[in-house]
């Protein structure tokens, strides 16, 4: 299986060689695929001879204006955005949102993206790590849930993960756990006691899934078996994790598995699969550029203005912030999914997710992105001999500004002021806005810290009914919606 798998590994070479030439390619594949479709008439994707023509012809979308369409493609419409017919719709869990958000996939995203991703997946994997066992036994793939589909004309509607579970070939089911009808149950903590019982006796060697969750039912088993998960799984090798950061999670992974496994980034969300940890050596992800999707960047700087600067990947440079645009083999053009990404290196193209374009915090010009905030955690809790569940951050503006943190420990530093002010001086030292923002006071006070108790968060997600699946918690907002919310559950 190795040898086979492992036969990607030239073409992956291939595009972080010559990048550009296989974006203009894939740029070349979608509009020549979609010409002919409603979008692509309008639009006389015909006529469109370059990136320069589809750039002043096409605007940039979010999930709202293409909503129309997607309402059309979902009552049974075929052509509108892409050629082929749609077959499934991405329940996407949206980090914010109350109103969930479907996303339509098609069969070339479906095979040519999400799939290839993760064959591409464990071909690294496998080229990192030769001697791996990760064929030896199941992997524990911790997925979403199908759901009901209000127009009854055969559409399946469920997160992405649960259409990729449910179109698994026969030959990936067997490696696979828990069982299907376990893994696509909607209810969240039903599914999670049969999950627990299912899985505790397989012989897992992998994990895939949101570290949040995958915490959830690592505790889970432990509790079910009485034994650490290396005695209930002691061939268990790698966690192949995604959709939020890991940093916040990285010590109560490694407080559950003490020797150690091993730890590969993916990032695959209902849009396409982006970005995959190709060296073992690094923290940044490798852009996949041969999976159907053509990359655009809009600087942040330029995201509040009425007509952006956008640019593709030729012109991109090392340690901006960027919101992600893409055009996809599933139809979403120009769509802006509202993911920030830093760019690592340009030979390849490596880069790190930082942050929302909607969480952050900008009370005064600070302009506080989710990866300072991680990072400053991290430092925090090392200082202080700490442990985070999970965390949020919003502004309060009265007679004083500050950052209002509500924190969740798995352990609590023993001096909560010291945490805070390593936390202050963190934030400073790694945004230079916050920093001058902070001196001597004058404009933004030192931040205010609650402690939540364990569970406060799962709480919070349940009455949202947004348990399981790739579901996760706001990190930072710039107003106290979410924050306000979970303070009243303290």
């Amino acid at each position: 299986m190795q040898k086979i798998i492992k036969l990607r590994i030239p073409q992956i070479e291939y595009f972080m060689n010559n990048p550009l030439e296989v974006q203009q390619d894939v740029f070349n594949d979608l509009i020549k695929s979609a010409k002919d479709t409603i979008w692509g008439q309008f639009y006389d994707y015909k006529s469109i001879n370059s990136w320069e023509d589809f750039n002043q012809r096409v605007p940039i979308n979010d999930y709202n204006t293409l909503l129309p369409f997607f309402e059309r493609i979902r009552r049974g419409e075929d052509n509108i955005l892409w050629c082929s017919e749609i077959k499934w719709f991405s329940k996407s869990s949206g980090t914010t949102a109350n109103k969930s958000k479907f996303i339509p996939i098609s069969e070339e995203s479906l095979q040519e993206c999400h799939y290839k991703g993760g064959k591409d997946m464990l071909a690294l994997y496998c080229n990192n790590y030769p001697e791996t066992n990760i064929f030896s036994g199941t992997s524990l793939a911790l997925g979403g849930s199908k759901q009901d589909n209000e127009f009854n004309n055969g559409i399946f509607i469920g997160d992405v993960s649960a259409i990729i579970i449910d179109n698994l070939p026969y030959w990936a089911e067997a490696f696979r756990t828990p069982k299907k009808e376990i893994a696509l149950m909607p209810e969240w903590e039903e599914k999670l006691k049969m999950m627990i019982q299912d899985v505790s006796s397989s012989n897992v060697v992998s994990l895939s899934g949101v570290p949040s969750w995958m915490l959830v039912l690592l505790k889970g088993v432990m509790e079910h078996t009485g034994k650490s998960i290396k005695d209930v799984w002691p061939n268990l090798e790698v966690y192949f994790h995604g959709g939020v950061s890991f940093t916040p999670y990285k010590e109560q992974y490694n407080a559950l598995i003490p020797n150690g496994i091993n730890y590969m980034e993916t990032y695959n969300a209902s849009e396409g699969f982006f970005g995959l940890q190709d060296r073992s050596d690094l923290d940044s992800m490798l852009l996949l550029l041969d999976y159907g999707i053509y990359y655009e960047f809009i600087p942040i700087t330029e995201i509040d203005k009425p007509n952006p600067k956008i640019i593709n990947l030729s012109k991109v440079e090392i340690g901006k912030n960027y919101a992600l645009v893409i055009s996809t083999n599933g139809g979403l053009w120009r769509y802006m999914i509202g993911d920030t990404i830093v760019f690592t290196e340009i030979k390849p193209y490596r880069f790190k997710i930082s942050g929302r374009t909607k969480n952050y915090i900008n009370l005064c010009g600070e302009e506080l992105i989710v990866d300072n905030a991680n990072n400053a955690l991290e430092k925090a809790c090392k200082m202080t001999d700490s442990i985070i569940n999970e965390y949020t951050a919003a502004p309060f503006m009265g007679e004083v500004r500050y950052h209002d943190w509500v924190i969740e420990f798995e352990k609590e530093p023993k001096d909560i002021e010291q945490f805070i002010d390593i936390l202050d001086a963190s934030l400073q030292e790694v945004n230079s806005d916050y920093e001058a923002k902070r001196y001597k006071n004058f404009i933004l006070q030192r931040p205010k810290l609650r402690i939540a108790p364990k569970g406060t968060f799962i709480s919070w997600l349940k009455t949202k009914g947004k348990l399981g699946g790739q579901h996760k918690v706001p990190r930072l907002a710039n107003n106290r919606e979410y924050i306000d919310e979970i303070i009243k559950l303290l």
